[in-house]
């Protein structure tokens, strides 16, 4: 399992464990997974889309920014318009504006 964190200036729009996460990178999409290695990345405009654990039953903490897939429901998206993503010993924040 990973846990993640996204935030912004204004609110934590998203807390919890999560299997995977796709992220708008400057140069293109790509995917967190488990044992990731380290990593620091600029965040482009587009959509962050979290896969919550399987064994989760509630989140640490879910905005209503926050939208959960209604065919899927351990998934949910994010709205960012940029940010910074670090990622080390399987922790992941989003730092979104």
């Amino acid at each position: 399992m990973m846990y993640l964190e996204v935030i912004t200036p204004e609110e934590v729009l998203f807390k919890g464990q999560v299997s995977s996460v796709k992220l708008p990178g400057k140069d293109g999409l790509f995917q967190i997974l488990k044992d990731h290695a380290p990593i620091i990345a600029s965040l482009a405009a587009g959509t962050v889309s979290i896969r919550v654990a399987d064994d989760t039953r509630t989140l640490d903490h879910l905005s209503s920014q926050v939208i959960l897939d209604t065919s899927d429901d351990k998934l949910c998206t994010v709205e960012v318009s940029g940010g910074v993503i670090e990622c080390k010993n399987n922790m992941i924040s989003v730092l979104a504006s």
